[in-house]
């Protein structure tokens, strides 16, 4: 299983961006995907979810409201609009798939498949 995020870029401070991921086979069904996020000196920090147990969405405090993750499944994508870019957002962004439960859907150790990353840089 492959897992391809692309999108990211440079933008200033306001602006948009849609990331998307990739997979190279069906994982939908069975494990929730997300989205990650480490900027340098950083821990990689979760983002956003959608939840293999009932397919509803989470995310981090610092970007509800802003940010919004969304799947297709007929073609084996998954998505993150991103609002309201802050520089605190700048960030490689990962998209991931595991077979979370739901106490562990923030922790990246609980996520088997990784995509390479996407520089997301927000200037002010």
């Amino acid at each position: 299983v492959q897992l391809q995020a692309s999108g990211g870029g440079l933008v200033q401070a306001g602006d948009s961006l849609r990331l998307s991921c990739a997979a190279s086979e069906s994982l939908f069904s069975g494990y929730t995907m997300g989205w990650f996020r480490q900027a340098p000196g950083k821990e990689r920090e979760f983002v956003a979810c959608v939840f293999r147990g009932n397919g509803r969405t989470y995310y981090a405090d610092s970007v509800k409201g802003r940010f919004t993750i969304s799947r297709d499944n007929a073609r084996n994508m998954v998505y993150l609009q991103m609002n309201s870019l802050k520089p605190d957002d700048t960030a490689v962004y990962y998209c991931a798939g595991g077979k979370t439960i739901l106490s562990t859907i923030r922790f990246p150790e609980y996520y088997t498949y990784w995509g390479q990353g996407t520089q997301v840089t927000v200037s002010s």
